[in-house]
């Protein structure tokens, strides 16, 4: 986690330094995630989000962007197997319910109790009202738990397969001439998974940040 958070900062101070008119490659790469992440924000939560959360976001997304990838390599840190933050539940849970807090503190700071029109979406028909309330409410709940379990979920499951596929290429290969021969598809399909899982560990940090923008916009803009 401290890792991922350093090498953040230090490329994005290192990339940004020169700040040039005419940018060099490493300032583009730092100028494409930051309109990345602001695009996204503005699509989700509008101009207000943009001006009021851009930080929040950004640092959410590499955060969670930076420990994929640091994950990605065995024997990093010393640790002689693949390992990531994003696989300890207890990180993507505090995580999930920053976002969530976040959403609930700046809801009632902002709108008061017309926040709690959230729960009652306008242009509802009355007689069905209280059934879309109750809904609105259990899923208004629920969101730090799917927030949290769909990146800890996602990450792990790769995680584990790289790990038993991998796995099966010494076991075959001790076996003998085709045993050896066999151990070819194992290892086909654990570079395959490694390519696919370089993917997810951005696919889960977009995931996270487009999920919070949308809650941060219920919160910006509470029933609509």
């Amino acid at each position: 986690m401290v890792a991922g958070v350093g090498l953040a900062a230090w490329f994005f101070n290192w990339a940004m330094k020169p700040a040039a008119l005419i940018p060099n490659r490493a300032q583009v790469v730092a100028e494409g995630a930051h309109d990345f992440v602001k695009g996204m924000l503005k699509d989700g939560a509008g101009e207000e989000g943009v001006r009021k959360f851009l930080p929040f976001v950004f640092t959410l997304f590499l955060f969670i962007f930076m420990s994929n990838m640091l994950g990605m390599f065995p024997g990093f840190f010393g640790v002689h197997h693949i390992f990531t933050p994003t696989t300890q539940i207890v990180v993507t849970a505090a995580l999930a319910l920053l976002v969530f807090f976040t959403v609930i503190i700046v809801g009632f700071a902002k709108n008061g109790l017309k926040f709690f029109k959230i729960f009652a979406p306008s242009g509802v028909p009355l007689y069905i009202l209280w059934f879309v309330i109750i809904i609105e409410v259990i899923s208004f709940f629920s969101r730090p738990l799917s927030h949290a379990v769909r990146l800890w979920a996602n990450v792990l499951a790769g995680h584990i397969l790289l790990k038993v596929f991998a796995g099966f290429v010494p076991a075959l290969a001790g076996l003998g001439f085709l045993g050896l021969v066999g151990s070819a598809l194992p290892l086909a399909m654990t570079v395959a998974l490694y390519g696919l899982e370089f993917l997810v560990a951005f696919l889960q940090a977009y995931v996270f940040a487009i999920l919070t923008c949308i809650y941060l916009n219920d919160a910006l803009h509470p029933g609509h």
